[in-house]
């Protein structure tokens, strides 16, 4: 199948002869560029092919380096403004012992807690464009966008030091090739005798499916009680599509849980809502999809409880 991936004035053209398609739409609208190729660019990421080390083989990329970098560079003002000195060498987002929930620093003027809100409009953009690396420290961040104080503002700063300092991280690889699932390294259930004869709910008006085939892999995980002042859990979802990630996820959780075991349910929960929706969209795209969605996590009583 081709695609054609539109958002507002972003066009990007999925297919291998995508020259009748662009020449139809420049008879309809004016272009930036009269001329079209290879994609460098799509809503404010860099595309480009990347080589990986272990084959030789190219791959389509997305990273967020010049977004990044003029973000930083507008930060940068900010911070001189503040009369702080931006510090570019920065290791980690956020000091381990810092926990933005008990900040009892003073709270921020009108115009420095609109700079704070922009500031965390900007990284979860980033994160959307592939910075996986802060997705945890933003989360936690924007919890206090209506109300924020001077050590959540520091913080934002800290995490665009960061940023600075690892401009070129965060590249997420589109890898086609299929992942290697040892499956003899996990408990062999009978799986008809616990779930019993089901089967996937496939759309009715779903195209037919053509191309190579993709596994889903969904990782989940949860931090128990990780805010000390609502004792809510923060839930971490990372999901693949053969070796490229594709949805990653990091939030708190809408409730207050007595155990390890009743977050890390909600988070494999909320995962599963999550792959649900993404076979859906698999399939509505023509996709073929092998076989069900492999699911990690790392607690047995939760596993347990989901065969059961």
């Amino acid at each position: 199948w081709a695609y054609m991936l539109v958002y507002v004035d972003d066009c990007l053209a999925v297919n291998h002869d995508p020259g009748p398609e662009m020449e139809e739409i420049k008879s309809r609208y004016k272009l930036k560029n009269d001329t079209y190729g290879e994609p460098t660019r799509y809503l404010g990421a860099n595309v480009d092919k990347f080589q990986v080390p272990e084959t030789g083989e190219k791959y389509w990329s997305m990273y967020a380096y010049d977004y990044v970098k003029e973000s930083c560079k507008m930060v940068r003002g900010w911070s001189d403004n503040d009369g702080r000195k931006f510090k570019g060498n920065r290791e980690d987002a956020m000091p381990a012992k810092y926990r933005p929930e008990i900040d009892i620093s003073a709270e921020l003027g009108d115009e420095q807690a609109t700079q704070f809100q922009q500031m965390i409009g900007i990284l979860r953009w980033s994160i959307e464009l592939g910075r996986i690396d802060i997705i945890t420290e933003v989360s936690l961040l924007s919890s206090f966008n209506v109300n924020p104080r001077e050590g959540h503002l520091e913080a934002a700063y800290r995490i665009f030091e960061y940023l600075y300092n690892h401009m070129n991280g965060g590249r997420v690889v589109f890898d086609d090739r299929l992942p290697e699932v040892k499956e003899e390294q996990f408990k062999e259930v009978d799986k008809n005798h616990i779930y019993g004869d089901v089967t996937e709910d496939i759309p009715c008006n779903m195209p037919e499916p053509r191309g190579n085939p993709v596994i889903i892999l969904m990782f989940t995980d949860a931090a128990f009680a990780g805010d000390l002042v609502t004792r809510r859990s923060q839930s971490g979802i990372l999901i693949f599509i053969n070796r490229a990630p594709i949805t990653w996820y990091s939030k708190r959780q809408n409730t207050v849980e007595a155990s390890t075991f009743g977050s890390e349910f909600i988070a494999l929960r909320v995962g599963c809502e999550m792959n649900d929706g993404l076979r859906y969209k698999l399939r509505m795209m023509g996709i073929p999809i092998q076989g069900p969605t492999n699911v990690y996590c790392n607690n047995e009583a939760v596993v347990s409880n989901s065969s059961l």
